[in-house]
């Protein structure tokens, strides 16, 4: 069982005040080119990006969940200045030569690993150097916030632990939502590179993709957020969705920091290759 926060905790976070209750981002990031092409999908994080100082308080600090980064343990980049990690192959030079310069927040991370824990004895890691933002992460920021001046902390995954302890601990994200952190969980709910078919359409896909998109989309719809994290019990269907399941996993992180009854949005409901869906959802 891990533990709840901590309220009183919350006033020790360092330069966190108190704000409107910002929303819950789960972005689904597709291929690494949609950070530098003129797609629906980049223009979509354009405009969400937008909102915030208009519809939403501009964040104090980005808290990021990426497929991309899996631990043994949970770890929170606590350097001042995390590099942008270009981690993918076979794509144009133009893609490798992007960088996203936001600083990082040392102090914040420190508190954060103390108020959110992976047992009640255990504080989350801190990574000082060894990773930094990784394309699930930079890809989706540099549309949203071009200008690199919030400072992002990202949260890795133990891949080790089943569905409903990621679930579990992103219960606890759920009061920094009311100190100016907003979430961002960055992945895929239907990722599978294997079955990708070139030249597909956006409105084309496997039927096994759809029916899982489907079934995971009425969940979230319905506010059925506890039933995300038995998402392998829909059998063959899930493992075709998802041969390995890290592009899965940080919907539960954006799941878990909203409550089930939370007014959310879906946007991008189209797929790239016939297999990865770029379904997303703002809750808040």
């Amino acid at each position: 069982m891990l533990p709840t926060p901590d309220a009183a905790a919350l006033d020790r976070l360092p330069s966190l005040k108190k704000s409107d209750r910002m929303p819950v981002l789960f972005i689904g990031h597709g291929s690494p080119m949609n950070a530098i092409g003129d797609n629906e999908y980049r223009r979509s994080w354009q405009a969400l990006g937008a909102e915030f100082g208009a519809k939403w308080p501009r964040p104090q600090l980005i808290l990021c969940i990426s497929a991309h980064w899996l631990t043994e343990g949970w770890w929170l980049t606590a350097m001042a200045q995390p590099k942008t990690i270009h981690d993918f192959g076979g794509f144009p030079q133009e893609l490798f030569d992007q960088q996203y310069p936001a600083p990082g927040e040392p102090a914040a991370a420190q508190a954060i690993s103390l108020l959110v824990r992976q047992r009640a004895s255990a504080p989350l890691g801190l990574d000082g150097g060894e990773w930094g933002l990784d394309h699930g992460a930079w890809s989706v920021l540099k549309p949203m916030f071009p200008e690199a001046d919030i400072p992002v902390i990202q949260l890795s995954m133990d891949y080790a632990r089943g569905p409903e302890d990621h679930y579990a601990l992103a219960k606890q994200l759920k009061a920094l939502r009311d100190r100016g952190v907003l979430v961002v969980a960055s992945g895929n709910i239907v990722h599978n590179l294997r079955q990708m078919q070139r030249g597909a359409t956006a409105s084309q896909a496997y039927d096994w993709a759809l029916e899982f998109d489907q079934t995971i989309g009425g969940y979230i719809q319905q506010g059925n957020l506890d039933a995300l994290q038995n998402f392998q019990k829909l059998g063959q269907v899930a493992k075709m969705a998802h041969p390995t399941h890290e592009h899965y996993l940080p919907l539960l992180y954006a799941a878990g920091a909203v409550e089930a009854r939370e007014a959310m949005r879906f946007f991008n409901t189209s797929y790239q290759g016939g297999s990865i869906s770029m379904r997303s959802v703002v809750w808040g």
